[in-house]
């Protein structure tokens, strides 16, 4: 089966409309495909999704499950960004937004104030870099450690489906300041995978560094998805695809990197609930 679960269009960073990412989905020979804008913040940004559109936004893909129902199943979702002291509680916006399912990520480690956030994403390593700089003094481990912690407190206090890239952290690193197996990171590591297996999330295989080509491989990679197959954590491989063409950017390195590290079945959303099938 082809699937997505994270998909952003021009309602949020994404930029084309949802209906352009279902035909080339349906050219592609998807089964599935979910969208997931950015979740609303209560500060200005170019990323989230913005409240004076959910009307509109939440009557087109209705129309648009409707209109292609024959072809292709298309969900609701909405990939929530994790900032304590700033972000909204996921359980009411869900409820809100009446969605399908859910995605907890972390984008901005920090808490209280837009001043106090250290964007760890985007294109410019620069920025991670200064923001490293400007609050952890240059320390990578404090650093690391303080996004590991959001993680875990977002795993910790909110309730949603899919974790998202958790290893997003090393986007930008790239060997710099730290090593994937280095055992102090993958102490962190394995901490936030005892949380995400007691509370039955499911980990997103997320495909996007790889095609950017901002990342030698998956979030996560391979030394934390053998710890997922060891904790027989449940997976999804997403592409977080912000355009159209790259809704199966990377999807068969993916698969295959999973495979190697001894997984052997994913799971889809479906109105019944969260499917299991196998990928021998």
């Amino acid at each position: 089966m082809l699937l997505n679960h994270h998909t952003h269009s021009i309602y949020s960073d994404g930029n084309s409309q949802p209906e352009e990412y279902v035909r080339q989905a349906i050219s592609l020979g998807f089964d599935f495909l979910g969208f997931t804008e950015h979740s609303p913040l209560p500060f200005d940004n170019t990323f989230s999704f913005k409240r004076s559109g959910k009307e509109e936004y939440l009557r087109l893909i209705g129309d648009l499950k409707s209109k292609y129902r024959d072809q292709i199943e298309l969900a609701l979702g909405m990939e929530f960004d994790f900032i304590p002291g700033i972000s909204e509680d996921f359980e009411a916006v869900q409820e809100e937004f009446k969605l399908d399912y859910s995605i907890g990520s972390v984008h901005l480690v920090g808490s209280g104030l837009k001043e106090n956030l250290w964007f760890i994403d985007g294109a410019r390593a620069e920025i991670y870099d200064e923001g490293l700089e400007l609050f952890y003094g240059g320390d990578i481990r404090k650093a690391v450690k303080a996004y590991y912690k959001q993680v875990n407190e977002m795993i910790q206090t909110q309730k949603f489906d899919i974790i998202g890239h958790l290893d997003k952290i090393k986007m930008h690193n790239r060997g710099r300041y730290f090593s994937e197996t280095d055992s102090w990171y993958l102490s962190l590591v394995a901490e936030t995978l005892q949380l995400i297996r007691e509370k039955g999330t499911i980990v997103e295989v997320n495909t996007r560094g790889i095609y950017k080509k901002r990342s030698d491989t998956t979030y996560p990679g391979p030394a934390i998805l053998t710890q997922i197959s060891q904790l027989g954590i449940p997976i999804m491989i997403n592409s977080d695809a912000h355009q159209p063409q790259e809704l199966d950017g990377a999807m068969g390195v993916a698969l295959q990197l999973v495979k190697d590290n001894g997984i052997r079945e994913m799971v889809k959303y479906t109105n019944q609930g969260w499917q299991y099938y196998s990928i021998q």
